[in-house]
């Protein structure tokens, strides 16, 4: 079975065929993909709960599909595979098969920074203009990218934020010369084989949704500083603790029962009015009491403290938000109709 197949599949396909595998076949198959491919399959193995019997069968005929291509292309290249398959199925479906294949075939640069360990990489690029740190993080998983974020220099970190931002498409030819020089301190390095689409205001507002409460606000800030308008966009995409003022009672409501109360009395520490009401209206009135003096016992706290406790919430919040549970209106969202 051949890894680059299951992985242009996509990440759910492939998590139902390793499904239908066993533990064992699936293990062994897994051992030959890449740290942020097994990272991202394993997590899409975990959220699915039931896959219907016709959603079993289309991905088991699409991975037989592509196999047989790539048989056909083995035998005789790719016009040889192409003109079978388009005997067999078809122009369409043989085109459409080709291109999975030809995507699978591809090798996404980067891949090493995957397996490279945020420390040691910022320890290598700290010094690097900030437009190459923005291309390497862009091609990280937004974890590690966030951890690698968090220890610039507040500056830079607004900077390299600003170039992910606004980043489109960059040549082979850079991604090869930045390859090279990574490849020089870590001894690891792939070939791109076409342009790669990276970057954007997505990829940097999933980092920064990983980043601790400081440097949200560190980058935010920068951002702000560098371009205003791009500072609302990103904004207007992420959920701030101060949100919650947006939240829908009920859910407000689901998400105090998932907090533990001394982290809800630290988060409400020094928040603005608006935002104490709404935690305080969700509550029973002996509740909302007992919080009140909770968060005026507490005295002075750090300001660490306090984000920590509010980014924990923010995290629940998204997490209720995934699982479908709650509704999260962002600045960039449709109207809703009530």
């Amino acid at each position: 079975m051949s890894a680059a197949t299951l992985a242009g599949l996509g990440v759910r396909k492939a998590a139902i065929l390793l499904i239908q595998m066993g533990r064992d076949r699936a293990s062994s198959v897994m051992a030959h993909l890449s740290d942020g491919e097994v990272e991202a399959i394993s997590a899409e193995i975990a959220r699915l709960e039931s896959i219907s019997s016709a959603e079993t069968q289309q991905v088991i005929g699409e991975f037989k599909d592509m196999m047989t291509a790539r048989a056909h292309i083995a035998q005789g290249g790719i016009s040889f595979a192409q003109q079978l398959l388009e005997q067999s199925l078809g122009p369409e479906r043989a085109a459409e098969i080709m291109d999975r294949v030809k995507a699978a075939a591809v090798q996404m640069p980067f891949q090493f920074l995957h397996r490279a360990d945020p420390a040691q990489l910022r320890s290598f690029i700290v010094d690097e203009h900030p437009q190459v740190i923005a291309l390497v993080l862009a091609h990280m998983t937004p974890d590690k990218a966030s951890l690698l974020l968090s220890g610039l220099a507040p500056d830079q970190q607004a900077k390299v934020a600003h170039r992910i931002a606004v980043m489109d498409r960059t040549s082979p030819e850079i991604i090869r010369a930045v390859e090279s020089t990574l490849e020089r301190k870590l001894s690891s390095m792939l070939q791109p084989a076409e342009m790669s689409r990276v970057g954007g205001v997505d990829p940097l507002v999933n980092i920064i949704n990983r980043s601790d409460r400081s440097t949200e606000r560190q980058i935010v800030d920068g951002l702000e500083a560098l371009d205003a308008a791009l500072a609302d966009e990103v904004k207007s995409r992420m959920f701030m603790f101060e949100d919650i003022v947006n939240l829908d009672d009920r859910s407000v409501q689901l998400v105090l029962r998932s907090v533990e109360g001394n982290e809800l009395a630290l988060a409400l520490k020094g928040v603005a009015d608006p935002v104490r009401d709404k935690i305080t209206t969700n509550l029973s009135t002996r509740a909302a009491e007992n919080l009140v003096e909770e968060v005026e016992l507490l005295g002075a706290v750090r300001l660490t403290q306090v984000e920590e406790a509010q980014q924990s919430i923010i995290r629940t919040i998204r997490q209720l938000e995934e699982r479908g549970e709650i509704m999260v209106r962002r600045g960039s969202d449709d109207e809703f109709v009530e």
